[in-house]
This record gives structure tokens, sequence and C-alpha cells, in this order.
């Protein structure tokens, strides 16, 4: 992107922002916005203790709660894009990272989010150097979705032109 004009980001670069996309899942993962999701088992569903969740039966399942969880997630309050490097994630359970939900009724603009996220961190970086207003702390607030109790504060200072 260092050296396109803001107004030329086009579909074919945001496959070229590897590092931006793992900072983008690490957040997902660590603030999820929908903290859980219920779905209603069509079928009895053997649990790995042996017990069964019989159909019919609605759950809950916390996405918030698998994204936290150290025997998921090693140190899971750390932040640490570098978990979905492509070597390092291969051998990660693809129900361990799901932000949008998973199977038959996962949020249908996962994509859409994801492509708008980069455009937006790429025109922001692009333009400013950002860090967090330390003097506004950051509560979470989950409620449908996980929120910020007082908005997310963050300072901005303007880069220098584009070389």
């Amino acid at each position: 992107m260092r050296d396109k004009e803001s107004e030329e980001i086009e579909w074919e670069d945001l496959s070229q922002m590897p590092f931006s996309t793992m900072c983008i899942k690490e957040s997902l993962r660590l603030h999820p916005p929908v903290t859980a999701v219920s779905r209603r088992c069509t079928e009895d569903v053997s649990m790995p203790d042996g017990r069964v969740l019989p159909k019919g039966n609605t759950c809950l399942i916390s996405i918030y709660g698998t994204h936290h969880n150290p025997a998921v997630w090693p140190e899971p309050e750390i932040y640490d894009p570098h978990r979905f490097d492509p070597e390092s994630s291969k051998n990660q359970h693809p129900l361990a990272f799901m932000p949008f939900s998973t199977g038959p009724r996962n949020c249908i603009g996962q994509n859409f989010a994801m492509a708008e996220m980069k455009v937006v961190l790429a025109l922001t970086l692009l333009r400013f150097a950002v860090w967090l207003d330390e003097n506004r702390p950051v509560r979470r607030k989950p409620e449908l979705i996980l929120r910020s109790e007082n908005g997310l504060w963050l300072q901005l200072e303007p880069l220098g032109p584009r070389r």
C-alpha cells in the first residue's frame, strides 16, 4: 500500500495485507462483536465425557468463552496477532475462532465485514499514527453485542506527506 494513493485501493490489495488481517482476527478473538449464540439440537449430541444433550434442547455457545479459553488459546488474554499466521494456525481447530458464528447459520456478511475492516484500517494507517487515549479507560459492556461502555477513544496524529 505504501506506493499507492489511497484512492487506488482495489479489491486485490486486500489480500496483500496479511499482517493487518492477522491483527483484525486477533482483535475479533479478544473482543468478538457477538459474545454468544444459541442453537437448538436437531439430534442427540454426545459429549466427550459421555453425557448426551437431547434433541430439542437449546444450547448457548459462548463465543467469548471459547475465544478466552486457555485450553483452546494459550495465554488467551495476551494480544498476539501471530496466532493467525498461516503456519501457526494450521493445527488450530476450525471451531476455535468463530467471531461471525459458524456453520449454516453463520454471518452472511462476514467476508464483506472483513474487507471493510481492512479498508478502514489501511486508509487510517496511511494517514495517521494511532494510539489509545490513556486517560479514557476501556471497559467492556456485554449486551446483545460486545461494546465499550464509554466508547473507544483514540488519539490520532497526521502523518507527513507520503513519499
